[in-house]
């Protein structure tokens, strides 16, 4: 029942935002009754917030600060994961994009742990430019672009579908994604 309820609510988040779900169109997607989703949930709000902890969560893990090695075999490994990610849970990442876009004020107070982290990708990058293992770059943006280009293909699905020609109940070639995003 709690993987019902969280598959339901990721659907309804992710189409219509914290403000837009309500409790009985997840009940209904879950094929609950409102009271029935009530005795396994503290509140929507509640719901929505644990949905995007997870996000922040997994996003928070997938960093590295391997400094030593290979940057095109580290970056490459980490380009692949997030792509992974957004594959495997494209309504999460869509409910994480809304969210930001809705101007963050549930995510808000979850970002310090994952700016803390991904400060530490930023002086990884930092000492590769200093090493000269890269080319010099602003190591914020090249960070956030990665993370954009990770995420298009789950947030901006019916673009990519539409510019590839692709119908709907079609796969995305997510081995071809990948490499050509690598």
């Amino acid at each position: 029942i709690q993987e019902g309820i969280r598959a339901a609510a990721v659907q309804e988040f992710a189409l219509h935002g914290l403000r837009g779900a309500t409790t009985q169109s997840i009940a209904e997607r879950a094929q609950l009754s409102k009271a029935q989703l009530h005795y396994y949930i503290e509140s929507k709000e509640a719901l929505y917030v644990d949905l995007l902890q997870q996000v922040v969560n997994e996003w928070s893990r997938e960093t590295f600060q391997e400094r030593d090695g290979d940057p095109a075999r580290i970056l490459a490994s980490y380009v692949r994961r997030k792509l992974e990610f957004s594959f495997r849970e494209p309504l999460l990442s869509k409910l994480f994009a809304n969210e930001l876009i809705s101007g963050a004020t549930t995510l808000r107070a979850m970002l310090n742990r994952p700016r803390s982290r991904a400060g530490q990708v930023v002086q990884t990058l930092t000492a590769w430019v200093e090493a000269g293992k890269i080319r010099p770059l602003d190591p914020w943006l090249f960070l956030m672009h990665i993370w954009a280009i990770t995420q298009h293909y789950a947030d901006f699905d019916a673009q990519v579908r539409f510019m590839m020609r692709l119908q709907a109940d079609e796969p995305l070639d997510q081995a071809h994604i990948t490499r050509e995003v690598v």
